[in-house]
């Protein structure tokens, strides 16, 4: 919808699954669901599926249950008390946006509600799990902290660092602190790797779940995880850093892994579709990991389209919000828009700017000429009025 624009298809009706809840000795279940006869709005799926998730633990965070977006932490709230930083982040995020669909459905109370959430959560991320260097990853059933500096292992996790700073919701100089702690120990530049944590599990009490059962640095266990690996990118990305952005991007591309022989000897799969996860492992550091099996590549597009270049298409609207590197001279998209061909020319300043423009579906070939400068000086283009327009 946000892409699209066309918000009418949060009308669209569509029923209900409905299955047994799990039994309190179950964590999880297997069985056909059933379709209800009850339907509602897409709308209103996406409101109920929010307030599931508006759950609490004791330091006020949401419920990691048998695992967040890491499935293999699932013994870290197996319990029902283990809590979640990263998913605290995400749903600060998820609140922030559904809130502006709420404002363009008229749903004025019930957007304040959800901005209100989402400010008290920020609140209480800051209150309970600022770590000192970086953000903590959450807690145990019994209160232990995950992803702290009290922890031997996974002392640090990407996750929380970077949401920090793609939710929008943390504190500008704790996140930017954050982000510097994830270059220092996660960032490992002679391997071409970006860890999603370290140190790998091995032996922690408490048990942290089934991704103990990997070797230490290998898959999600220590080693780079390419999903998160991007996320890193780009917060680096939204945070202005072009140039540290470029750099990840380039270290998570395949192709690098794979230039000379001794290279391929290494990375030991192909060199043209990006692997889930590389190992850390001592013994094979850079083996990469399984491919044609991720999602990794999709947010690889997307970072470096709408992050790094800045094309963000929301409807007929494109907005340019380029983050580049400074030694960038500039780039050039071409975009069609309907019957509408525009060549967008950026040419590089050194800082980062927002520029809007109104497309046009006319048939005609136009083009936009861009001049990166501070974000202050965000225009807005009308291209209906010539062929070729100056930005």
């Amino acid at each position: 919808m946000e892409i699209t624009g066309d918000i009418g298809i949060m009308d669209a009706n569509a029923s209900f699954l409905e299955g047994p809840p799990l039994k309190d000795t179950e964590l999880e279940t297997n069985f056909i669901p059933a379709v209800s006869i009850e339907h509602a709005s897409l709308f209103e799926h996406c409101r109920r599926a929010l307030e599931k998730g508006r759950t609490q633990g004791p330091h006020g965070l949401p419920l990691i249950g048998t695992g967040d977006w890491n499935d293999g932490m699932n013994t870290v709230g197996a319990a029902g008390t283990g809590e979640s930083v990263w998913l605290a982040w995400f749903l600060i995020d998820i609140w922030k946006r559904f809130s502006v669909l709420c404002v363009r459905r008229g749903e004025g109370k019930m957007a304040e509600e959800y901005r209100s959430l989402a400010r008290r959560m920020c609140a209480t991320i800051e209150e309970t799990s600022w770590d000192g260097e970086w953000y903590r990853r959450g807690y145990f059933d019994d209160g232990t902290p995950l992803g702290s500096r009290q922890n031997e292992e996974a002392r640090i996790d990407s996750l929380p660092q970077s949401w920090s700073i793609i939710s929008g919701g943390g504190d500008l100089r704790r996140a930017a602190q954050a982000m510097d702690s994830v270059e220092k120990h996660l960032v490992r530049k002679k391997e071409g790797l970006v860890l999603l944590f370290t140190p790998p599990f091995d032996h922690s009490n408490p048990h942290p779940g089934y991704i103990m059962g990997y070797p230490p640095g290998v898959r999600e266990n220590g080693g780079q995880y390419t999903h998160a690996a991007l996320w890193v990118a780009m917060a680096y990305a939204r945070m202005g850093d072009g140039g540290r952005a470029v750099e990840l991007l380039q270290m998570l591309n395949p192709i690098e892994h794979s230039r000379t022989p001794g290279d391929c000897a290494i990375y030991r799969t192909e060199p043209y579709v990006v692997a889930a996860d590389v190992y850390s492992l001592a013994s094979q550091p850079g083996r990469g990991g399984w491919t044609w099996y991720t999602g990794s590549a999709g947010w690889m597009y997307r970072v470096w389209l709408e992050e790094v270049l800045g094309f963000k298409l929301r409807g007929d609207r494109l907005s340019i919000e380029p983050a580049i590197p400074e030694d960038w001279p500039g780039y050039v998209i071409t975009f069609r828009f309907g019957r509408t061909e525009y060549r967008i020319e950026v040419q590089n300043g050194g800082e980062a700017s927002t520029h809007e423009v109104l497309l046009e579906d006319d048939g005609k070939n136009r083009t936009i000429q861009i001049s990166t400068g501070p974000r202050s000086s965000r225009k807005t283009a009308d291209t209906s009025s010539a062929p070729s327009v100056a930005v």
